[in-house]
């Protein structure tokens, strides 16, 4: 089996969409499932939103679905890769770079909308890897853009998530590794 390179976005996407995952609370979700979006309320436009195109990394950030109410349902949210390659083209990092001084960090975050942090990824156990999953941050502009313009569909994965979980759980590994949404490096945009 090949590691995969340190920091390198790896999702489920086809020509148009790429998946990524969020997790939320049963009124946030049943909105945006009956909406095809997010509606605020009940969500929150002006707060920053995580989206994540690594399943299992929003399995142990939401710990399946049952970490608590807040993110108790999981949902996949399929957007253009238009508005994704947007995302990362106005994005920074989280922290700033050695060579930046805080002046310069502070007025090169404040002109970007969306932050990209790499966190390890995980396995099926939630275990860290020693490779990293990506979870980019929207706020601002990206979100209205998000909400009004990239989101193409939402699906419930919260059962999936749960009927997983319970393999792993039950010793079987092989059976919940089997139910994984298959994820491939993403090809990476100019």
């Amino acid at each position: 089996m090949t590691v995969p390179a340190e920091q390198q976005i790896r999702a489920a996407f086809d020509d148009q969409t790429i998946r990524v995952y969020q997790a939320y609370s049963h009124h946030i979700a049943d909105t945006a499932l009956d909406k095809g979006t997010f509606i605020s309320p009940p969500f929150k436009m002006e707060r920053m939103t995580w989206i994540k195109p690594s399943f299992l990394w929003m399995m142990y950030r939401a710990g399946w679905g049952f970490k608590d109410e807040g993110q108790a349902r999981i949902l996949a949210i399929d957007i253009t890769r238009e508005g994704f390659e947007w995302a990362l083209a106005n994005s920074c990092l989280s922290h700033p770079p050695e060579s930046m001084t805080p002046e310069e960090w502070i007025a090169y975050k404040h002109s970007k909308p969306v932050r990209i942090q790499w966190d390890p990824e995980r396995n099926l156990l939630l275990e860290p890897q020693p490779y990293r999953a990506i979870q980019i941050g929207l706020s601002g502009d990206a979100v209205v853009r998000y909400v009004n313009q990239w989101i193409q569909q939402i699906t419930d994965v919260t059962p999936l998530a749960h009927r997983i979980h319970h393999l792993v759980a039950s010793g079987q590994p092989a059976e919940a590794r089997a139910l994984l949404p298959v994820e491939q490096p993403y090809p990476s945009p100019n």
